[in-house]
């Protein structure tokens, strides 16, 4: 059995939504953490769905934020250029074909190169538009991504549905109004509209009057 729902625009996360970067991500996150004396398990606790730099004002609050965007600056160079075993989550490559002409978005806490990046390298197109850590001044869980990606696609922001892995990203979604498919294991404990597995659990298709699109959830 099968359960629909309509939406005038599917938003979607990258990392963990659609891109498998967790050795890369993990990778250099824990060596930040050693060269800082810092928990690597509570800097994996804080900073997905989150830009570098807010995470560093998190781990290390006495810094200041000229260092941190500096620090954050190199981070990002190294995550860019470290794209072994970055791959596509189970199903994205299918619901990107699906969504070829249908009102869409990426919303990410990715830089534009990183982002770039990492969609090539799991063999995905990169949407239209799409949401970077250039485009907002706060990143998930503050929802001006994904209200700012509605605004470019112009539709109102209550009819969209974001699909999102990590705690922040649903909360920023839900706190944009939206419904949201929370993906992967850990999605269900941050209380999105619907959860599955990975990718393969939904699929998406025009809406019978041309306007907006129906999501598809495999029951």
């Amino acid at each position: 059995m099968t359960s629909t729902t309509s939406a005038a625009a599917l938003l979607l996360d990258m990392d963990g939504t659609l891109v498998d970067s967790h050795a890369v991500v993990e990778r250099v996150w824990t060596q930040w953490s050693r060269d800082h004396g810092i928990d690597p398990e509570r800097t994996l606790s804080v900073i997905h769905g989150r830009q570098g730099h807010e995470s560093m004002a998190l781990l290390l609050p006495e810094r200041s934020a000229a260092e941190n965007l500096a620090e954050n600056r190199e981070l990002l160079a190294a995550e860019t250029a470290q794209t072994d075993g970055v791959v596509a989550i189970a199903g994205a490559a299918a619901l990107m074909d699906d969504l070829i002409g249908l009102p869409h978005a990426l919303v990410t806490s990715a830089t534009v190169p990183l982002a770039a990046a990492r969609m090539g390298a799991a063999g995905l197109r990169m949407p239209d538009p799409a949401i970077t850590a250039e485009d907002v001044s706060a990143s998930k869980p503050d929802p001006e991504g994904f209200l700012l990606a509605a605004r470019r696609l112009g539709v109102d922001p209550a009819a969209c549905i974001v699909a999102e892995d990590s705690a922040n990203g649903i909360a920023a979604g839900l706190a944009a109004g939206m419904r949201v498919i929370g993906v992967g294991p850990a999605a269900a404990a941050a209380h999105p509209t619907w959860t599955v597995a990975d990718a393969t659990g939904f699929r998406v298709s025009a809406a019978p009057d041309g306007i907006g699109l129906v999501v598809t959830f495999a029951d």
